[in-house]
Formats: C-alpha cells, sequence, structure tokens
C-alpha cells in the first residue's frame, strides 16, 4: 500500500509539473490541463458551437485518450465493454458539462487554478465536494446503472480510433476546421508538445486510476487518502513550478486573489452551484472527465457516450449562452444549473433501490 500511494504522489506530481509547463508552452493560464475546456474547444474546431474565442481541437484529448489505451494494452487491461445505461450515462455527461462551463472548468483545472493563486476554486471545491456527498447518499442506498458487458475489440477501439482522427485533423487543418483567432482557442501549446503531454498523463492516470470523484468519495466512504495526496502532490508541484517559470520569465504565473483571474470569474454562489453538479453528476457516473477518457482508452463504450455527453453539452451551452465567462454566469446558465441538479437528482432516485 505504501508504494502504490507513493506512485500516486510521484504521478500527482508530474502531472502538476506537466500541466504547469504547458501554460509555459502556450496554454492558457492556469489551463494547463482543462478537460471540460479542452472538450469545449474541440468541439468548437468541429464547428458544433460557434463561440469564435473557443475553437481548438485539443491534441492533449487525443493524448489522453491514446495513453490510456496503449498502457491498457500493454499491461493486458484493455477490456471492451459496455451497455450499462448509456443514455443515462450520455445526458449525466451533458449535466456535469454545464456545472464545469458555469464554474469554468473541470475538476482538474479547479487545482490547477489554486496551484496559479485562483481563491474562486477553493469556493468551487466547497460546492465539488457537496455535490460528491450528495451522489454518496444515493450509493449508500444502492445505486446503480446496472452492470456492463463483454464487447468486441473492435467496439472498444473506436474511441481510440477517434481520437487519431482528431489528431489528424488538427495537424492538416482542413478547410472545414476552425482554429480561433483570438481568445483562449488561439492560445496553445505545439501539436506535438500537447500531444506528448496527453500521451504522459493517459498513461499515468490509466496506471494510477487518478480520479477527481474517486479521491474524494473513496475517503468519505473508506477514509481512504492515497488519491488525495495525489491531489495536494499536483497542487504543490504546480505551484513550484510556477513560481519557477515565474522567477525565470519574469511573467506571472501567479496571481493570488479573488478578481481578475485568467478565464474565470467570483460569483461564488454559482461557482459552488455548478461544481456541485459537475461532482454529483460524476459520482453517478463513477468518474471525473478525465477518468471518462482514460477508460474510453481502455474499451469502455459507456465511457465513450458519456464522452460524447460531455462534447454536446459544451456546443450545447455555447450556442445557447449557458456558459459563464470573465463578466459571470449568465441567467440561461443559471437555469440550467438549477435544471441540472434537479435531472441529475431524478436520476440518481429512480435508480437507486429504495
Amino acid at each position: 500500500m505504501k508504494n502504490e500511494q507513493m506512485t500516486i504522489i510521484g504521478a500527482g506530481a508530474v502531472v502538476g509539473i506537466i500541466a504547469s509547463l504547458l501554460v509555459y508552452f502556450g496554454n492558457p493560464a492556469n489551463m494547463g490541463f482543462c478537460i471540460a475546456c479542452f472538450l469545449r474547444d474541440t468541439a468548437g474546431g468541429l464547428g458544433l458551437h460557434a463561440a469564435k474565442v473557443v475553437q481548438y481541437i485539443r491534441p492533449e484529448i487525443s493524448g489522453l485518450i491514446l495513453g490510456a489505451f496503449v498502457a491498457a494494452l500493454v499491461h493486458k487491461e484493455f477490456a471492451p465493454r459496455g451497455g450499462s445505461a448509456p443514455f443515462t450515462r450520455f445526458v449525466l455527461g451533458f449535466f456535469a458539462m454545464v456545472g464545469c462551463l458555469m464554474f469554468l472548468g473541470c475538476p482538474f483545472r479547479m487545482l490547477l487554478r489554486i496551484a496559479g493563486g485562483d481563491l474562486n476554486a477553493l469556493v468551487g471545491l466547497v460546492g465539488f465536494v457537496g455535490g460528491i456527498v450528495a451522489g454518496i447518499f444515493f450509493l449508500n442506498r444502492g445505486y446503480s446503472l446496472k452492470r456492463t458487458y463483454k464487447l468486441t475489440p473492435v467496439e472498444g477501439g473506436l474511441m481510440p480510433a477517434l481520437a487519431v482522427v482528431l489528431l489528424v485533423l488538427v495537424t492538416l487543418g482542413p478547410a472545414f476546421i476552425r482554429f480561433s483567432a483570438a481568445g483562449p482557442g488561439s492560445k496553445h501549446a505545439a501539436v506535438a508538445i500537447s500531444l506528448l503531454a496527453g500521451l504522459a498523463v493517459g498513461a499515468l492516470a490509466q496506471r494510477t486510476r487518478f480520479c477527481m470523484i474517486a479521491g474524494i468519495r473513496d475517503f468519505v466512504l473508506f477514509k481512504e487518502t492515497k488519491m488525495l495526496w495525489g491531489f495536494g502532490s499536483l497542487v504543490v508541484a504546480a505551484l513550484l513550478c510556477n513560481m519557477l517559470l515565474g522567477a525565470v520569465t519574469g511573467s506571472a504565473f501567479i496571481k493570488l486573489g479573488f478578481a481578475g483571474q485568467p478565464i474565470a470569474h467570483n460569483d461564488a454562489l454559482w461557482n459552488v452551484l455548478g461544481l456541485f453538479l459537475a461532482g454529483f453528476a460524476c459520482v453517478l457516473l463513477g468518474g471525473c472527465p478525465m477518468r471518462q477518457l482514460v477508460l474510453a482508452g481502455e474499451g469502455n463504450s459507456d465511457s465513450a457516450l458519456t464522452i460524447l455527453g460531455l462534447i454536446v453539452g459544451a456546443a450545447f451551452c455555447h450556442n445557447f449562452g449557458l456558459a459563464s465567462s470573465a463578466a459571470g454566469p449568465t441567467l440561461n446558465g443559471q437555469i440550467a444549473v438549477v435544471l441540472g441538479i434537479a435531472v441529475v437528482t431524478a436520476i440518481a432516485w429512480f435508480n437507486t433501490k429504495r
């Protein structure tokens, strides 16, 4: 157990450093790795939404899936499976994205924002933990989306194949693919650097089962702390790397406070409620957005459908004005978050043995 814990701590530190370096190489500030942001940008790059400032097929997404795929193959853990309430998972993925884009980041970016000095992320963490606790309430009462079934290798390989297609598209840049000329979508590391970072994080996450949901869930249920140590090492490593990069370059990689944080707002209530919804939905899914990408790389078609739900949710948020901005949340977004909490609660209720 001690060796396993040290492995998770080491993996967390490596991931934190990679995320910080991605900002140095061109990614937006405090967004070295954000699954929600990357899927949102990818949806825009494919033309699924019209927000011109967030359109770019992020190679990190392909890298995460392919890194997990290769690691699973090498360690004989590639196991195509699915059939566990696929449409329900799609809906949960949709509303998890609604919550993330209210907060402006996934749980992974929440940690990176903390490492960058954004105190709004600490406020959001309260909501995230609250959402996980809400999900645990139903887990303890028998919540389940039923069993999965063994599928063919072809079915399990479809998401890794799609990851390769996305990589080809962003590399060749055909006319129908969209690239932001300004805004967060225009800020990115070189394709090769982004891909290598994604491959490394995907492989590490596959081997350690790194998951923002699992760490807090297992601590509440079983008093298991090993994943929490991984979260801590990620924040500390990213913080130290940010400090070092700031000293070397003379640029500000850390800004302590609430106001004026990059790609963030300081509306505390909706930061809390946004991550409450994301945490609640992800507990019912069995993993955070990054974990869903890793599972899809391992051949899980239910996770692949969850990812499609996340992508459609991102497109919907930007097409209908649900996503927040630096100016704060929109009324449409507030309505969507409240509706999402109601829908996720209903899904939990009707899939719980009573």
